[in-house]
């Protein structure tokens, strides 16, 4: 079978067996260009730019972008032919101008499509035959701007012989299965099956749970074209790295910063990895990938002509918005507070600076902060002066973003300020709640909707009712239910829903 068969064969099967679609929030054109901007690089302005997404199934990525950033544009394009359908559909009930979903393989597009400041391929690169791989990243460099950032996502070793074994193992079983959801489920059954037979505690039974409760959270459809497509190439990251060079690309750096609890962060590791590594940032990542047994990377490349920075420079973040949505408590000892984030991490302090900082952000929140309106709380501890950050300062606010107390941004999203008389979601979020039991943020991340009442009340805020119509209308759809009860929730859904970043300004 030659590259174009394989490729239509792909096709076909995503036109049979539609893949979820979902927004991704690490492929937002405000994450690359904040990586962008702390790397040294001068991204386009998030909004005002252009992006393309390569492989973009139905538009769920993309349109949330352009609902929310009309001064932008997107372009995405798949071979399925039904997802493009759908999601030119949902572009025309939007009577949306800046996003533009078609019809081609990657093989067959080229430089009439323009230049782009941001690319994304997402979930495309290791399950693609690799002259489509070798074109992605040809179209990269050919495609983006000279600041421009691209998005690659793939699988990588030595995680990813995980991935493959169990891969194997669910292939052998589901042979002669049509049905994908009968394969999916057969699948999981036969791992099931095996990790069962090992003894308890076994470490090999631990792998495959593991593995086995993952792929039970997702969907058989997501199975159906991951774990049992007919294409899986994952690589070690030194070897993507060095695919990218052959391309006039280089690697700039991951689309999220890594967690606190990275073996990158631990002391007792880095004179190892400075023996083996040296100062070589790819070589310790590799080094670090055998360390982590990673498996998945969300990697960002540039032109290799940029010139990119690795220390974080305190020029970068007079350059960012902030934001937090911790919750403030009294600390144990005197005069500290503590910070927790909705998932329960929690941070005490008692650094006037630090507190003054994350009160006012959680204030605000889903608001995001400029430099020029947090730089007075810094510097009343010395952190900033004349409107510039120190090094202590910079360290500060690198040191809470990758604790994750608080967000970098590049551009603020138009979130509402507060709940107004007549409060607005945003038209893509409604028109998602009539469909789906989830709808996309202003933040780009996804908010369930599996209460019909809240995903009705959600469909109601266009902006023309005030809280007696809406009650009005929920009665009228749920006549069973109490009035009272009704009215009830009508504040806490708009206080979730606003701070979800549902709410439009």
């Amino acid at each position: 079978m030659n590259t174009r068969q394989a490729a239509r064969r792909e096709k076909d099967a995503y036109d049979l067996v539609a893949y979820p679609s979902f927004p991704y929030p690490d492929t937002h054109p405000d994450r690359l260009a904040v990586m962008a901007i702390l790397h040294g690089l001068s991204p386009a302005p998030v909004e005002r730019c252009r992006v393309l997404e390569i492989g973009c199934n139905e538009g769920a990525n993309l349109i949330p972008m352009a609902c929310a950033i009309p001064g932008s544009g997107f372009v995405g394009f798949d071979p399925a032919h039904l997802p493009v359908e759908r999601g030119q559909a949902r572009i025309r009930e939007l009577v949306l101008t800046n996003v533009r979903l078609f019809q081609s393989n990657l093989l067959d597009v080229g430089r009439e499509l323009g230049q782009f400041d941001y690319i994304i391929a997402h979930g495309l690169y290791a399950w693609v035959p690799e002259p489509v791989s070798d074109r992605l990243l040809a179209l990269c460099h050919e495609f983006l701007t000279p600041h421009g950032v691209a998005f690659v996502s793939y699988n990588v070793l030595p995680g990813g012989h995980l991935r493959n074994m169990i891969r194997e193992m669910m292939l052998y079983q589901v042979q002669g299965i049509e049905d994908p959801e009968q394969k999916a489920a057969a699948a999981l059954e036969f791992l099931s099956f095996i990790a069962e037979s090992r003894p308890s505690g076994d470490a090999f039974r631990l792998l495959i749970e593991e593995q086995l409760k993952q792929m039970q959270k997702r969907s058989p459809q997501a199975i159906y074209h991951d774990e049992l497509s007919a294409i899986h190439h994952p690589l070690h990251f030194s070897e993507f790295v060095a695919h990218a060079r052959k391309h006039g690309l280089q690697y700039l750096s991951e689309s999220v910063l890594p967690p606190p609890t990275d073996p990158r962060f631990r002391s007792d590791l880095q004179p190892a990895l400075e023996s083996t590594a040296g100062d070589d940032i790819i070589a310790q990542e590799q080094v670090l990938d055998f360390v982590r047994m990673r498996m998945y990377r969300e990697t960002l490349l540039c032109r290799a002509e940029c010139e990119v920075r690795h220390d974080f420079p305190a020029e970068a973040f007079p350059k960012l918005f902030f934001a937090s949505q911790v919750a403030s408590s009294q600390g144990e000892a005197s005069g500290a507070r503590v910070f927790t984030l909705p998932g329960g991490i929690r941070m005490e302090t008692s650094h006037a600076g630090t507190i003054a900082l994350m009160e006012r952000l959680a204030a605000v929140w889903p608001r995001a902060l400029s430099f020029a309106e947090i730089a007075p709380m810094l510097a009343a501890t010395d952190l900033a002066d004349d409107g510039a950050l120190s090094k202590e300062g910079a360290t500060l606010l690198m040191r809470l973003a990758v604790a994750k107390m608080i967000e970098l941004h590049a551009w603020k999203a138009p979130v509402a300020r507060e709940i107004s008389a007549r409060p607005r979601a945003t038209a893509g979020a409604r028109q998602e709640a009539r469909s789906r039991a989830h709808a996309t943020t202003l933040l780009h991340t996804t908010l369930r909707l599996d209460d019909p009442i809240l995903r009705s009340f959600l469909g109601l805020l266009d902006g023309t009712r005030d809280r007696t119509a809406l009650l009005d209308a929920l009665k009228a759809e749920f006549p069973a239910i109490p009035s009272e009860q009704l009215e009830q929730g009508i504040e806490p859904s708009l206080k979730l829903l606003h701070r979800a970043g549902l709410l439009e300004a």
